[in-house]
């Protein structure tokens, strides 16, 4: 159980604060809630050069890292299709200094030129390096444009083309910022060794005073169904062939997503699990195989990968596969199989709260999911979903009409 208090500042920040008087650290998280499916489909990839240009300096402080340092303290950032967070890790004495930091960047960045450019050269070479050099680095731009057609989840968080990167310009920059950056668009977690109301007092005198945005309307267009499978061959420069299949699924908020999690599980997690255990272990079709939920706000992808071993052909692989899919929708699991998964996720629950960056993360993740308190009913949510249950989600997500399958095959055949 996380014990938590939380309060909401005039100009709309939430501040969450969870006290631990075991450590002398403390973790300040700041949660904004923009991410890729905020850009406009002429204008990708801004949410995660937001990310880097954020430490950039701030309108009074010149470089961010640098104070946080010297305080003993060490932060990171990361982005994805619905949100931006950032946290800070320092000595509990040093509360302020973060306060101090991360204020000043919400208040307003200094919007130089300069920093604005190199931040864009930044990610231009993040892109090149890992999305179009990097074998199989185009499978998210290919995929995510087969299974969205109308969503922005349709172009990666990295962007949809190099250009939209390159033309970036201040004017939007700053629209951009005072827009999404504001502190009713943001949830703020405090925790670690900390008192609530010293956080409250801090809270208000750093945070206080910072204008709110006007409020934010998102007219998000929604998905159609999916009615028919989308098969895409790919010919490339890559070490072996491999085979990717996207079904979308329920949003993460939905009734129905822990029996998929759990679902996911069973087939992808640890040497026993069923694609790995059949298709890799014992008929050796594939050398590497894995699913895995993308978890998003609105619906998103139940994913599996895998690289074909020597010989293998596709279509082999593809039926493998497709096959296995099959028996989960038509023969319930065993109750031992489904303790098993449930028992993983209980303990890898209760092992990522023993880190505090994990709690204050979390603290914030669910917030922004409707209710923060939700994070204590994760394992009771899980424990509550049935065999048949899971039967009949597999029965829901793996129909043909819903796939969406990368064929992607080595051009040097003898290198397979």
């Amino acid at each position: 159980m996380i014990k938590f208090e939380e309060f909401v500042l005039k100009n709309g920040l939430k501040v969450i604060v969870h006290e631990d008087p075991t450590t002398s650290m403390a973790v300040v998280n700041v949660l904004y809630k923009v991410g890729s499916r905020d850009e406009t489909p002429e204008q990708t990839g801004f949410a995660h050069l937001f990310e880097h240009f954020m430490f950039e300096g701030s309108v009074n402080i010149p470089e961010f890292d640098t104070p946080l340092q010297n305080a003993g303290g060490e932060n990171n950032a990361f982005t994805s299709n619905d949100i931006t967070n950032y946290y800070d890790i320092f000595p509990a004495q040093n509360l302020e200094t973060t306060f101090w930091l991360e204020s000043d960047r919400m208040l307003s960045l200094a919007f130089d030129e300069s920093s604005l450019e190199t931040q864009k050269n930044v990610v231009m070479e993040e892109f090149k390096e890992h999305y179009i050099n990097q074998p199989y680095g185009d499978i998210w731009h290919k995929m995510c444009e087969l299974a969205y057609k109308v969503h922005p989840y349709k172009w990666p968080v990295i962007g949809k083309d190099l250009s939209h990167i390159e033309q970036v310009r201040m004017p939007s920059a700053k629209d951009f910022f005072f827009k999404y950056y504001r502190p009713n668009n943001a949830t703020m977690v405090v925790a670690g060794n900390v008192k609530a109301k010293e956080v409250q007092k801090l809270a208000e005198k750093w945070f206080g005073e910072i204008p709110a945005s006007g409020k934010i309307e998102r007219n998000i267009p929604k998905e159609p169904l999916q009615t028919e499978a989308r098969v895409l061959e790919v010919k490339a420069d890559v070490p072996v062939d491999a085979l990717y299949i996207a079904y979308p699924m329920c949003a993460r908020n939905h009734p129905d997503y822990h029996a998929t999690d759990l679902l996911r599980d069973i087939l992808s997690s640890g040497d026993s699990s069923r694609l790995y255990r059949s298709l890799v272990k014992e008929l050796k079709l594939f050398s590497s195989i894995t699913a895995y939920t993308t978890e998003m706000l609105d619906e998103g992808l139940l994913m599996i990968e895998g690289k074909l071993s020597k010989g293998v052909s596709m279509d082999e692989a593809d039926k493998a596969v497709t096959d296995m899919l099959l028996e989960m929708a038509t023969e319930k699991i065993s109750e031992e199989e489904l303790e098993k998964v449930k028992n993983k996720i209980e303990a890898y629950q209760t092992f990522g709260e023993v880190n505090i960056i994990n709690r204050a993360m979390n603290l914030a993740y669910f917030d922004m999911l409707g209710n923060a308190a939700d994070i204590n009913n994760e394992i009771e949510k899980y424990s509550a979903v049935s065999a048949e249950k899971i039967r009949s989600i597999a029965a829901k997500i793996f129909r043909k009409e819903n796939s969406n399958t990368i064929k992607y095959f080595a051009q040097n055949k003898q290198a397979n």
